[in-house]
């Protein structure tokens, strides 16, 4: 096993590393593009550091990557404001053509001869404890990486990314919730290589943590705990899910018993054409429910947090009043993902759709719902709670089952079809900008008619109806 292990890993190296060509095409457009801003800085009443960070300048990305990402330092006393509208200057300077997007604070992005350039401010704090902006950090990821890692690890580590992206858990924002490119060069680092790091993963005991440098300072509450060796206070590893961290180990044991390469290669499912939902959901038959609406325009960052706990708020009513939810997930219209850059997304498209999606096992409850009261010899609750319904003609009871007073009421909402159409919806925990969104205007779909999603959410229900690991 040892043997095709080794082959396996050595393809993926050779294809995952950029040839000389490629190399000296990137750093030629990541030279032009600091050449452009130390240019443009010359211009200001400011002094500022330009300086190339992340992968490309780690010697860390895999081939066909075409992101550069070169950050401007101003000295720490700048105010904000100043530094954004500095910042914003040299980004236009450097980018003519680029359009603006806000992480903690604007920044230009761009193309610069192919490559796809973010071109970022920040402050030159002295140490990333100091950090004002949480981009300050970058450059002290880099400069600490810089001298640790040399042409062998930066191997193992591109073959690493590529295994992550090929099982879906490679990119720090927080619709992916995975591997950022920083995280997964302290781990390769910390193990000495792709196969140690495997070998340890598949039989990691979440939580897992690591500390670097020793710091012993900071203790975090995450499954994968990896305390950042620039700053003792942060755990590079918090975005990473339960769920990803467990992904990671299941591959890791696959790929260590069965050793191929489709693992390393990223691939969507067939999309569901309606037909297809529709026989999925005779053979389950459940009861799906789902909540169509125009995705709120903010970024990326900020939508799936709150799609997550809409849906976990709707989902745990849904279930509070009995309809027994199964399964739930949501949706949103595709958008092109950084995993390397500044902490950012971007923004929602224009015309831009999500769903919540929920499949029941029960889709009618009764009219009438049972109310357990207190125990009878809890005298003052009791008899509160007796009086309360005593003379209501609208329940049955009081009566005594067992030691309680027990009554028998009407139940709001008979079918989820009639609580989803009505404002009760509202009443659960909503994202703010979800919220909004729905209020301006909802589809409520049920049965055979969440088939319809199948035109533009057909690869979401293709995972949705044949999950993987």
């Amino acid at each position: 096993m040892s043997d095709e292990f080794d082959a396996v890993v050595e393809r993926v190296r050779v294809q995952a590393s950029p040839d000389a060509d490629e190399r000296e095409r990137l750093q030629r457009a990541a030279e032009t593009v600091m050449e452009r801003a130390r240019e443009a800085v010359a211009a200001l009443p400011v002094e500022a550091e330009v300086i190339q960070v992340g992968s490309t300048a780690r010697e860390t990305w895999t081939a066909g990557d075409r992101d550069v990402d070169v950050f401007v330092a101003f000295p720490p006393e700048l105010p904000r404001e100043t530094l954004e509208e500095y910042g914003l200057e040299v980004g236009h300077a450097v980018l003519p053509d680029g359009r603006e997007e806000y992480a903690e604070h604007p920044y230009v992005v761009g193309e610069c001869e192919g490559y796809d350039v973010d071109l970022v401010p920040c402050y030159a704090v002295e140490d990333a404890t100091a950090i004002q902006s949480a981009v300050d950090r970058t450059p002290f990821h880099t400069r600490y990486l810089e001298s640790r890692l040399d042409d062998e690890l930066a191997g193992e580590i591109r073959v690493t990314k590529q295994f992550l992206k090929g099982i879906g858990v490679y990119g720090s924002n927080l619709r992916t919730r995975g591997f950022s490119g920083y995280l997964t060069e302290l781990l390769v680092l910390e193990y000495g290589g792709f196969r140690p790091l495997l070998d340890a993963a598949a039989d990691w005991h979440p939580p897992v943590k690591f500390d670097p440098e020793d710091h012993g300072r900071a203790s975090f509450d995450d499954p994968l705990v990896v305390i950042d060796p620039t700053d003792p206070e942060r755990n590079v590893a918090a975005v990473c899910s339960a769920t990803n961290v467990a992904r990671f180990q299941h591959y890791a044991r696959d790929l260590l018993a069965d050793p191929r390469i489709a693992l390393f290669e990223a691939s969507e499912p067939m999309p569901y054409e309606a037909a297809t939902v529709a026989e999925a959901l005779d053979r389950r038959q459940t009861t799906p429910v789902a909540l169509r609406f125009s995705a709120p325009d903010v970024v990326e960052d900020q939508l799936w947090p709150q799609l997550r706990k809409s849906l976990a708020s709707l989902t745990d009513e849904l279930d509070r009043r009995g309809f027994d939810v199964i399964r739930s997930a949501a949706f949103a219209t595709d958008a092109t993902e950084r995993t390397d850059g500044p902490e950012s997304e971007v923004t929602a498209d224009d015309g831009a759709e999500a769903v919540l999606f929920a499949e029941l096992e029960v889709a009618e409850r009764p009219a009438v719902v049972r109310h357990d009261g207190p125990p009878v010899h809890v005298r003052q609750h009791a008899t509160g709670f007796y009086e309360k319904y005593a003379d209501d003609p609208k329940v049955t009871g009081p009566y005594v089952d067992g030691d309680r007073y027990v009554v028998e009421r009407s139940r709001e909402f008979e079918t989820a079809t009639a609580f989803l159409h009505s404002d009760a919806v509202f009443d659960v925990s909503l994202g703010p900008h979800v919220e909004s969104a729905l209020e301006s205007g909802h589809e409520v779909l049920v049965g055979d008619d969440v088939t319809e999603l199948a035109d533009t959410f057909g690869v979401q229900l293709a995972r949705y109806f044949d999950p993987k690991p």
